[in-house]
């Protein structure tokens, strides 16, 4: 066999092997790429990237095998293959998962294959997959999924109201005395309250880390963005949002009870996909400004890893690169969900928002054309790295805020607390050479 060039290889020419050992015949030559992701929110996007990957494989003399699991189900598999040294050769995770950093490749050939090919990533790309210290790529993101304000326009009847925590705070509180209907932001150990919370925070100006990584969660912003939260469960929330799952945010707005939550577009999706009367009344915005900033985290961050036990790796490589450049594809079939990681593969984004053939009214979705200049990466304003991670999957920040909501204790000594939890796991991964 003659040796695979890197280009060839990151080309998806697997077939070539078989044509340089004709006696063993074609059969003998397929290979297998097993693949692991999420049960896509738009099921449509599934049946998409399932065909797609056939017709890939297809392609490439490659068996390719897709599963799809539940959103709680991807850390714990993720932990179970890593333990076992064996299992998918491509996994999907929905945030960055730089606390794998040593058990995967580095997937900075993919990037700059990608970049060589469709043009640069955006930046919030690189800061959620890269590790300044070290210059690995431990994860690939080919998307980003915006978090916008989902709200009832039959209630809101005045945007503005809309476009700082002050004046959301207000209406909420307006429309929860006139009609009964909370705002609806979790402050509960899971994804969409860890999101929503953290966009809170650094619109206030604070953060987990500064720019060189050091933890900083402990700072008068801090304090003054819990205090922002306490008044906004106090005045317009009811206790349920402290024992929130993932989906609880999604049921509260489709039945009519909630007046707002943050969350991706599955609630719109979902309203107009089963024909529910209450989607012409729901309507998207920004979210919110703070003191210091508009800004938002992506409601999940798209991120595929190689791992070093896989059997496939330069399959899941040339995959990849193969699948960024079908993005303008992948972004229909998700019904304007998943936004591009590398934009100059849907150079007509905002076009496409701006004429949605499922919306109530048509533009619905334009309102998101600069989704991609507002959100920011996990880790903000530093990079993702594995403290992040660590901090996030132990709900160190929900508890923060929840405790001082509830007056467990004040906001100063619940900023104490998570700075002390904080502290710890920075020295944590200090030691194991991560940050």
């Amino acid at each position: 066999m003659r040796p695979l060039s890197r280009r060839t290889l990151l080309q998806g020419a697997l077939g070539a092997a078989s044509l340089a050992l004709p006696s063993l015949g074609r059969a003998a030559a397929r290979k297998q790429l097993r693949i692991l992701q999420w049960n896509h929110f738009v099921p449509g996007y599934d049946r998409w990237f399932d065909a797609w990957a056939k017709d890939w494989g297809d392609q490439h003399d490659t068996e390719v095998v897709v599963d799809h699991v539940g959103v709680p189900a991807l850390n714990s598999t993720a932990a179970a293959e890593v333990s076992a040294r064996k299992g998918h050769d491509l996994f999907m995770f929905l945030r960055p998962r730089p606390v794998y950093e040593n058990d995967v490749i580095d997937h900075r050939e993919i990037v700059e294959e990608c970049q060589r090919r469709y043009g640069k990533p955006l930046d919030v790309a690189v800061r959620s997959t890269r590790n300044p210290r070290t210059g690995k790529f431990h994860g690939f993101c080919d998307s980003l999924v915006p978090d916008p304000i989902n709200y009832r326009s039959d209630l809101w009847t005045e945007p503005a109201q809309l476009d700082d925590w002050d004046r959301l705070r207000a209406g909420g509180k307006a429309i929860k005395e006139r009609t009964g209907l909370p705002v609806g932001l979790g402050l509960s150990a899971e994804d969409d309250s860890a999101i929503a919370l953290r966009a809170l925070l650094l619109s206030f100006g604070g953060g987990e880390q500064d720019e060189s990584g050091a933890s900083s969660i402990r700072s008068k912003q801090t304090v003054e963005a819990v205090k922002s939260m306490t008044a906004l469960y106090r005045e317009t929330m009811t206790p349920a949002v402290l024992a929130w799952d993932p989906s609880s945010n999604n049921r509260a707005m489709l039945a009519g009870q909630s007046s707002l939550v943050m969350n991706a577009i599955s609630i719109t999706r979902a309203a107009e996909n089963d024909h529910l009367p209450i989607g012409a009344r729901i309507a998207l915005a920004r979210p919110p400004r703070g003191p210091v900033r508009r800004v938002g985290l992506p409601h999940a961050t798209s991120v595929y890893v190689v791992w070093k036990f896989a059997e496939n790796v330069e399959g899941a490589k040339a995959f990849l690169v193969d699948l960024v450049g079908h993005f303008r594809e992948a972004f229909q079939a998700s019904e304007s969900y998943n936004f591009p990681a590398f934009p100059g593969r849907v150079p007509d984004l905002a076009t496409l928002l701006r004429n949605d053939p499922k919306a109530t009214p048509p533009d619905k979705y334009a309102v998101l054309a600069d989704a991609l200049e507002w959100m920011t990466n996990l880790g903000a304003p530093g990079h993702a790295n594995a403290a992040v991670d660590d901090a996030y999957g132990t709900w160190v920040l929900n508890t923060m805020f929840a405790r001082a909501a509830t007056g467990a204790v004040t906001a100063e000594e619940a900023v104490d607390e998570a700075d002390r939890k904080q502290r710890q796991i920075w020295e944590k991964w200090k030691a194991r050479g991560l940050l």
